[in-house]
């Protein structure tokens, strides 16, 4: 039976998770609605940035930012495409590469191990803005700039999945390895049957935290990318201007629905990868 110091303490730490969800849920609500508002009413309620009037609930509910978006201006949408093509080849990239370079940290043994693996930590930390130029000055040299691969490449080879994938492969018991070694399994056998399906939820958490990271990217398109009709929703977002709030709203929500989407189906595996990876 629960006391009633035990009841007012659970009714106190509801009430302060109930503010934290509201804390992340309003800003999605409201952009959510704000989608439906006409362009007069955007104006008249954010217009003058010294006056800004925060409204929930449309004065008159309109699909016109929609109808902009999906017929009238098609460039928005061909920045949404980007994006998509961008961050699902950097995530496909991501997790093979992390898969090997995870594979091997985590159940080989070969010369100065441990250094490269403290400099791969080195680097995962690092600023983005200390790899930034070095990155393009390597891909300047290859001719690089101003294609997508110049945005792909640096993202397949990040640091921080090899990284995260030799901790959870680390937690596969070596026996399974040395029976699959005893039956006639090659190391690429291991990897694909045994390491990766014992380790899902690990391999799946990596998959949506590399989509994630490279659909809100803003620098590197800045960077690396001349062409504005090859930037990705995403720079377009972080530079919004007065005349084109109404396009803004619908192109917040253009950006959720890919994550959401995504959280919806890995959900379980990223919460229970998450709890379950002992960084060693």
């Amino acid at each position: 039976m629960k006391t009633p110091k035990r009841t007012a303490a659970n009714a106190v730490i509801y009430i302060v998770l109930a503010l934290f969800a509201a804390i992340v849920l309003v800003p999605v609500l409201f952009t959510v609605t704000n989608s439906f508002m006409g362009e007069r009413e955007i104006l008249k309620r954010y217009g003058d940035s010294a006056n800004v009037k925060l409204h929930i609930v449309p004065d008159e509910v309109t699909l016109q930012g929609y109808i902009d978006i999906f017929l009238l201006t098609p460039s928005y949408l061909m920045k949404f495409w980007n994006s998509v093509f961008i961050s699902t080849v950097i995530m496909i990239g991501q997790v093979a590469i992390a898969c090997l370079g995870g594979y091997g940290f985590s159940k080989f043994d070969f010369p100065l191990k441990n250094v490269v693996f403290y400099f791969l930590i080195i680097l995962m930390i690092m600023p983005l803005q200390v790899t930034l130029v070095p990155n393009y000055i390597v891909l300047d040299r290859m001719g690089l700039i101003d294609s997508y691969a110049s945005i792909i490449l640096p993202g397949i080879f990040s640091a921080f999945g090899v990284f995260l994938l030799s901790q959870v492969f680390s937690l596969v018991p070596d026996s399974l390895i040395e029976a699959a070694k005893l039956d006639g399994a090659n190391h690429l056998r291991i990897l694909v049957n045994i390491m990766i399906p014992c380790c899902k939820p690990g391999v799946a958490s990596l998959f949506i935290l590399s989509f994630i990271d490279s659909w809100n990217m803003v620098e590197q398109p800045l960077v690396f990318l001349k062409e504005t009709h090859r930037h990705p929703l995403s720079v377009f977002l972080a530079n919004i201007s007065q005349s084109k709030l109404g396009i803004s709203f619908v192109c917040g929500v253009l950006a959720m629905i890919p994550v959401f989407l995504l959280f919806l189906h890995l959900k379980d595996s990223l919460i229970y990868g998450i709890e379950n990876t002992k960084l060693k």
